[in-house]
């Protein structure tokens, strides 16, 4: 039986996945089939239940959706991410893209509509916890950028920066290949894993990585727009820790 909203998760502290959908029959199967699989996945239906559930447990990725009785997965998502910087996908029927950008900016990581398939959500979810868990070697600079790997920041000018994962991952594949013009073609394939990544996720990121690490956003010095093209950062100092 898969434990509810209700029902307190075991002796096991450690969750990959953290399923937060007042859907109970397409929650319970999720987490069934997630466990069948290897994936350690608990289900909650309301906030109050995850942010308890926070409280005693671990958890390496969420599965948020925005309908949640009461409450909002919006509100939810806010409140998360003032504590966490664990991959937070939004599950949702809404198909707006007014919902999707609204998600992304809050601090969504990915926004997947509804109905999904178990078997495509499950690799998506491994693919997210695949690239957390990643990011264990330290990134060091000189006197200029540093990334931090196991803090999932960067390091500018003496000041830290926290980035979301997504955020983190996409700089981190702009600064290795600094210099060189990287179609969003590409962005897609090796930073989200998936070709069918749209223009407005891309940009939201970008908007974002720049409102934390530039000087002046809307005129960016770091990583730049190059029309019709892609991005580029330029040369800045910044090398990869081979250990």
């Amino acid at each position: 039986m898969v434990a509810s909203v209700n029902e307190r998760a075991g002796g096991d502290m450690e969750y990959d996945c953290l399923i937060v959908d007042d859907e109970e029959a397409l929650s319970q199967s999720t987490c069934e089939y997630f466990n069948m699989f290897g994936v350690r996945t608990f289900w909650v239906a309301d906030a109050n239940a995850c942010l308890r559930f926070f409280e005693e447990h671990t958890v390496g990725l969420v599965l948020l959706d925005i309908n949640l009785g009461g409450s909002s997965g919006f509100d939810l998502c806010k409140h998360l991410r003032m504590e966490t910087t664990v991959p937070i996908l939004f599950i949702s029927a809404r198909q707006s893209d007014d919902d999707m950008l609204l998600a992304l900016s809050i601090g969504g990581d990915d926004y997947i509509q509804k109905p999904y398939s178990l078997a495509v959500l499950l690799a998506k979810v491994n693919a997210v916890l695949g690239r957390y868990r990643s990011m264990d070697t330290p990134s060091t600079g000189d006197d200029g950028l540093v990334l931090d790997v196991d803090g999932q920041a960067a390091l500018l000018k003496g000041q830290r920066i926290e980035l979301r994962t997504m955020e983190f991952k996409l700089l981190r594949y702009l600064v290795k290949n600094k210099g060189r013009v990287i179609g969003k073609e590409e962005l897609f394939r090796k930073v989200w894993e998936d070709s069918i990544t749209g223009d407005n996720t891309l940009n939201v990121h970008i908007r974002r990585i720049r409102e934390k690490l530039e000087d002046d956003p809307n005129s960016p010095k770091l990583i730049k727009t190059v029309w019709g093209n892609g991005y580029v950062f330029k040369d800045h100092v910044f090398r990869e820790d081979p250990s």
